[in-house]
């Protein structure tokens, strides 16, 4: 049966194909009291899973290929601000000296404290940054817990079983079939893993249209529809999936009339961009004759090519 979820668009376009799903990658946090003697072997443990975590993020950083997209860096650059806030740092250490908490209790009970102070903020930016918290604890409690694989390992093995089921669809088909990744949320690190997959589109439950996956999507022009809420409890694996990323919706299991409609709209698309690739360099200026400067924002000097690839005359934000 054929099934609409609605949510936001955050990158345009549009990706037909099958579902590979990657479930909650929550960490299973152990609660328990501490002795008044174990309070500082505990602050200690906390203190080491962070520092790993920064040589992890610091790695990346340095591993980011050259055509990486400036927004990927940035977003690493926000989990190293917070990893390094002395809210979250004083707060956690208040509940192991205070309450006696053990490091992932007192961890996870200082990131509800923070959390709800971004989501009482008024800018939407700075509210979609919650999430980039949760990440980040999410990686220390790994840390803690003694798995240090910067990829999640249900983004791993999603990784994997796409890999696979592209291969298994192209021997049936004898062409490349594309994929569309669901779940809940997707940190920067994921996103960086999968820039090289075959994933075609995104679709996660939550996000806005300034959280880390929608501003990865956009910078990679790759179809995303984010807050959809329920996707990855109502999307099953390999079920056909249509991310429709200029509307904000997600089908699944489109019957063959719809995937003939959305098919041939994405092709009418590609059309669309190719003419207009054919004036990226001729010059911009209006019918009665005013000339508008298009320009770039870039990050890096090495950007510079692709500004010019796509007709840019300049640079409007270094």
């Amino acid at each position: 049966m054929t099934l609409a979820l609605h949510g936001l668009a955050v990158a345009r376009g549009i990706a037909i194909g099958r579902a590979v799903l990657i479930s909650s990658s929550r960490v299973d946090v152990a609660h328990y009291f501490i002795e008044p003697e174990q309070i500082q072997q505990e602050i200690k443990r906390l203190a080491t899973a962070r520092d790993a975590v920064i040589q992890e993020i610091h790695r990346l950083h340095a591993g980011l290929p050259k055509d990486a997209p400036p927004e990927l860096s940035a977003l690493l650059d926000v989990h190293l601000m917070l990893l390094q806030d002395q809210m979250l740092e004083e707060g956690v250490k208040s509940w192991v000296q205070e309450r006696l908490y053990n490091a992932e209790w007192a961890l996870t009970s200082q990131l509800e404290v923070v959390a709800r102070q971004f989501e009482e903020m008024e800018d939407p930016y700075l509210r979609e940054r919650k999430g980039d918290l949760e990440q980040v604890v999410e990686r220390l409690l790994r840390q803690l817990k003694g798995d240090a694989d910067v990829l999640t390992p249900q983004a791993q093995a999603a990784q994997k079983r796409a890999t696979h089921r592209q291969q298994d669809l192209a021997l049936d088909d004898q062409c490349e079939v594309p994929l569309i990744l669901v779940s809940h949320d997707l940190s920067p690190a994921d996103m960086l893993q999968f820039k090289q997959s075959v994933f075609a589109g995104f679709v996660t439950d939550v996000g806005g249209k300034t959280s880390h996956t929608a501003i990865v999507a956009r910078s990679l022009d790759i179809p995303a529809v984010v807050g959809t809420r329920q996707a990855s409890h109502l999307i099953r694996q390999d079920d056909m999936v249509i991310i429709d990323g200029d509307a904000g919706v997600v089908i699944v299991d489109p019957s063959p009339i719809i995937l003939d409609e959305y098919v041939f709209k994405q092709r009418q698309a590609e059309i669309d961009r190719e003419r207009l690739s054919r004036l990226r360099h001729r010059p911009a200026v209006t019918l009665d004759g005013h000339r508008i400067e298009l320009l770039a924002n870039i990050e890096m000097p090495e950007d510079t090519p692709a500004a010019l690839e796509v007709g840019a005359v300049g640079v409007g934000l270094f």
